[in-house]
């Protein structure tokens, strides 16, 4: 698939970009099919200089299938070659990342659906405990006293093997 894309090039921290048309497969910075025009985002937008495109070959890459990336259409755009891509929806964009998470958890906060579900969640549920404490007393403490002493015996031989394994460890220092 053919595409209208930015090549980067120029020096450290001083990017100009070339305006290529190449295959998606082919790297950023690689072979490209040929070039069509160039960006300095670092000029003015107001300057002439930033922008040059040849819009006849622009045109006829589109008319064979090239496809250009965001970015490039939104130069195109610019320059009233393509259509202008739709604006992007990020309405937290202007405001600084710190400030986005309180927001954030202040607007979980005055919400109203949570305390409404908690009030409705501790009615049901608060019937239902009573009714198995009244059922289970008896039975609870019984299976609690069989699960803990099963517990206890496996520990006992875990540190049993702990404590072999550390043994030898200090024979082999020895030996040494």
């Amino acid at each position: 698939m053919l595409k209208i894309r930015l090549s980067m090039g120029g020096a450290k921290k001083r990017p100009v970009y070339k305006i290529v048309i190449a295959d998606s497969r082919f790297p950023r910075d690689g072979r490209f099919i040929e070039k069509v025009g160039f960006f300095n985002p670092l000029l003015p937008k107001t300057k002439k200089e930033r922008v040059n495109l040849e819009v006849d070959r622009i045109k006829y890459w589109i008319g064979k299938g090239a496809k250009p990336t965001l970015r490039v259409s939104r130069i195109l755009g610019e320059a009233e070659v393509y259509p202008m891509p739709p604006k992007g929806n990020n309405p937290l964009k202007a405001i600084p990342k710190k400030d986005r998470k309180k927001e954030k958890d202040q607007g979980d906060k005055p919400a109203g659906g949570e305390p409404k579900k908690e009030a409705t969640k501790v009615a049901p549920k608060a019937e239902p405990k009573k009714e198995a404490t009244k059922v289970a007393p008896k039975a609870e403490p019984k299976k609690e006293a069989t699960k803990v002493a099963p517990k206890a015996e496996p520990k006992k031989e875990a540190t049993k093997v702990v404590a072999q394994k550390t043994k030898p460890k200090k024979e082999e220092s020895k030996k040494k």
